[in-house]
């Protein structure tokens, strides 16, 4: 074990980076449709906010899909689950890319969330297997660098492509990532790479006792409603609101995906040393930059920016808030990994849902930054009555700790 520990500090295993690239490919799918919002209402004859509710399906069928496929597949090999998932992924690509109506575009995306959903549990649950418990954090950054690379790389290029020729076209490209991705898997990931197998069905539920574990779970779905409420009507919030040309917004979502690989990669550094730090002060930037977007939001070079921050002050605080999960769950992490998948997307569905309304009843795109901060303020609050039961233990626990409370 003290040797697992030394390689540990010295790399993270070569099999998370291989996992990241998938990863790239399923989060460019997520977040694609947020810089082709005004094409897909265009086509498809629907309003912005019914383009929004794509988001929302997605997120949903995560929600739904990843703790059911995690109870159906915990006794599959590790494996085999990617492997099925990343084939099931890259037909739903396809299968949007050849939707000529909203109803098939809807189906298709519920069908590549499930399939996202299950890649994104195993591979999580991987990734803390093949690491100490001091490397977690930093070993789900590089996991999660492969999503803030589809927002520097994918989601970018994919608004640029879909600008170009269509946004069935950024379908085809995802499709086609991801088989890149699952050809990785299979020459790379061995099943004996792939962490110990699971505890049991029993000992995962058993886990799920713990009061500190579900506001972990609330803290993170909290967060996400408050970033990805306003992320999603980013878009129009620069062209409509701030007065910026339409073909300068993939370049703006350039600089928000750099903003989260700058996040998640400090926070990454920081947050096994210094989890609850890293993760109030986070927090309280994102509920800043929140609300400075809602104040400037129709000023060109202030809402430029605050786009490019929002991306540094969400992922910075992505690390601390998965390892907080996988530090409750210990030994029976699958369905843990699973309700963290959830949580993030009870998060992303509630968060366009909510802009969708404020901007249908007419207050406007930049009013879902007050959603957002409101929100904000909520994961602030769960996560300091985690801290503070955490505080409450270490103090009892102190030696001497009994002898001064009796009389």
């Amino acid at each position: 074990m003290v040797e697992q520990e030394r390689r540990g500090r010295d790399r993270v295993p070569a099999v998370v980076p291989v996992l990241a690239l998938s990863i790239f490919a399923i989060g460019t799918s997520e977040f694609i449709i947020i810089g082709l919002l005004p094409e897909i209402a265009t086509d498809l004859r629907v309003s912005i906010p019914q383009a929004g509710y794509l988001i929302s399906a997605f997120a949903l069928g995560m929600i739904v899909g990843a703790p059911v496929m995690a109870v159906l597949t915990l006794r599959l090999p590790r494996r085999i689950t990617m492997i099925a998932a990343l084939v099931v992924f890259a037909a739903g690509s396809f299968l949007a890319a050849l939707a000529d109506d909203y109803p098939l575009l809807l189906v298709a995306r519920v069908v590549t969330a499930v399939a996202t959903a299950t890649f994104w549990v195993v591979s999580a649950v991987v990734t803390v297997s093949v690491v100490g418990p001091q490397d977690r954090a930093r070993a789900l950054s590089v996991l999660l660098a492969g999503l803030t690379l589809a927002n520097i790389v994918g989601v970018p290029v994919g608004t640029f492509i879909g600008q170009l020729w269509g946004w069935r076209a950024a379908f085809w490209a995802v499709g086609a990532v991801a088989a890149i991705g699952l050809a990785g898997v299979l020459a790379m990931v061995r099943e004996g790479t792939s962490g110990a197998p699971s505890s049991g069905l029993a000992a995962e539920f058993a886990v799920f006792r713990q009061g500190r574990l579900w506001l972990a779970l609330g803290t993170i779905a909290l967060h996400a409603a408050a970033t990805i409420g306003v992320f999603s009507y980013v878009a129009p919030l620069l062209t409509d609101v701030a007065g910026i040309e339409a073909r300068w917004v993939p370049l703006i979502l350039l600089g928000n995906g750099i903003g989260c690989f700058v996040g998640i990669t400090v926070g990454g550094r920081l947050a096994d040393a210094h989890p609850w730090s890293v993760l109030f002060g986070s927090l309280v930037a994102m509920t800043v930059v929140i609300g400075l977007i809602g104040v400037l939001a129709a000023w060109p070079v202030p809402a430029v920016v605050l786009v490019v921050l929002l991306g540094v002050v969400s992922f910075l605080v992505a690390a601390p808030l998965n390892a907080r999960v996988y530090e409750l769950a210990g030994a029976a992490p699958t369905l843990a990994s699973a309700t963290t998948t959830s949580a993030f997307n009870v998060g992303n569905t509630v968060g366009p849902a909510l802009g969708g309304l404020v901007i249908s009843t007419g207050w406007g795109y930049a009013a879902t930054a007050w959603v957002g901060v409101v929100l904000a303020v909520g994961a602030i609050a769960a996560g300091f009555t985690s801290w503070s039961l955490d505080a409450r233990d270490a103090r009892r626990a102190r030696p001497g700790a009994a002898a001064a409370r009796t009389p």
